[in-house]
């Protein structure tokens, strides 16, 4: 029997070489899942991104095209047996098609904008100035809500402090679930606390195969978190990237507040609810388990896991705003399935996920601790009058 060859010095060809084309990926990709084309499957993804590297095959538009179309969902890393870490290879594939060629405008703007907190939030607060008067074309994302929440006050006695990653869009549109995360570690005896100095999580950059600005980044907030004890993350899109920046322990928020979950004092709610289950928090955070827990806390509460067509709502990060006609057809199967299942809200943990559902439905699109932080009993520490 001849022997195997040695792995290549090229580090995306060794990556490559783990795949042995046995197809069991097909099924689980979105985007062959929705095109049906080879090109479009992590196979043949692979494949090309192999025979780039190895210049057997010429560059042509077409080919980067179908890279670029790639949602990084890593479902395919989920069921494959042999393996593959694609992730990696992906943004090593994309940190060489960077080499290639000049992003579009529209995505070197959103990339240089998100690690610029101050000049972001000004920009958004001027989005939610004009909304009402921009042309639907003009408004690819929610209206960021109008309202500041004051820290909740903390139950008497010492609390062990924990420390909450804000991230970069986060810092305007999810300022009601930090005060909510606030009131639920509360709850449980700990003290919530927003570390200065952080930045973006460098996730859209390195997916992009930004891969340089994303180390900076990782570095920043490398620097910003040194003294914590604990970092919560709050969007499974960005936790992977913060883990992995980190010296300290870092946690999903629904799997920190899980392992508490029999002490959070939740009162009955008979209310039917759709669950959309972001790829991230499926196939790199896997928190799904540690979410059901908490919502099986609620007495009362009807739960319906939206699961229809794709396996993923097609956000992908800044896919939304560069593609939105194409993510719109990855949603669309979710979002008649929410209008069938007749629930009253939807739940996603990642932030790029319910800004591109929130786009497509009137239905009310939170995270899910907002939910949960909304049935706390009341008490004079936990009671919010926003609520």
């Amino acid at each position: 029997m001849p022997a195997a060859p040695p792995p290549s010095a090229d580090p995306l060809v060794a990556l490559a070489d783990r795949c042995v084309q046995c197809g069991l990926c097909l099924p689980a990709c979105p985007t062959y899942g929705l095109d049906r084309l080879e090109a479009e499957s992590p196979r043949g993804r692979i494949a090309l991104a192999r025979a780039w590297a190895l210049d057997t095959v010429e560059v042509t538009e077409a080919g980067e095209t179908h890279l670029d179309q790639c949602l990084g969902c890593r479902s395919c890393e989920a069921v494959c047996p042999a393996g593959v870490q694609y992730g990696q290879l992906l943004v090593a594939a994309r940190e060489r098609q960077q080499g290639r060629r000049t992003d579009s405008w529209r995505a070197r703007a959103i990339r240089h904008l998100v690690t610029r907190t101050r000049l972001l939030s000004f920009g958004l607060a001027l989005y939610r100035q004009w909304y009402d008067w921009l042309p639907p074309g003009w408004r690819p994302l929610p209206r960021p809500a109008d309202r500041r929440f004051p820290a909740p006050a903390t139950q008497s006695g010492k609390r062990t402090q924990v420390s909450v990653f804000v991230g970069c869009v986060a810092e305007a549109y999810e300022t009601g679930l930090r005060a909510a995360l606030a009131r639920l570690c509360d709850a449980i005896g700990f003290q919530v606390i927003e570390t200065p100095g952080q930045s973006c999580c460098g996730s859209l950059h390195a997916h992009a195969g930004d891969v340089a600005r994303a180390q900076q980044l990782a570095s920043r907030n490398r620097a910003a978190f040194a003294g914590a004890r604990t970092v919560l993350t709050l969007a499974s899109g960005c936790h992977e990237s913060v883990a992995q920046a980190l010296d300290t322990r870092t946690v999903d928020a629904i799997a920190f507040l899980a392992q508490h979950a029999a002490s959070l004092p939740l009162r009955r709610c008979d209310e039917r609810i759709a669950l959309h289950l972001p790829c991230t928090q499926r196939n790199v955070v896997r928190s799904v388990p540690a979410l059901r827990q908490l919502l099986a806390q609620v007495p009362g509460l009807s739960v319906i896991e939206l699961d229809a067509g794709y396996g993923c709502c097609g956000a992908a990060g800044v896919q939304m705003l560069e593609d939105p006609a194409r993510a719109a057809r990855f949603r669309e199967p979710l979002l008649q399935q929410l209008i069938q299942s007749k629930a009253t809200r939807l739940l996603s943990a990642n932030i790029g996920c319910r800004l591109h559902l929130a786009q497509g439905t009137s239905v009310p699109v939170q995270h899910p601790l907002e939910f949960l932080a909304g049935l706390l009993e009341p008490s004079p520490a936990n009671r919010d009058p926003n609520i």
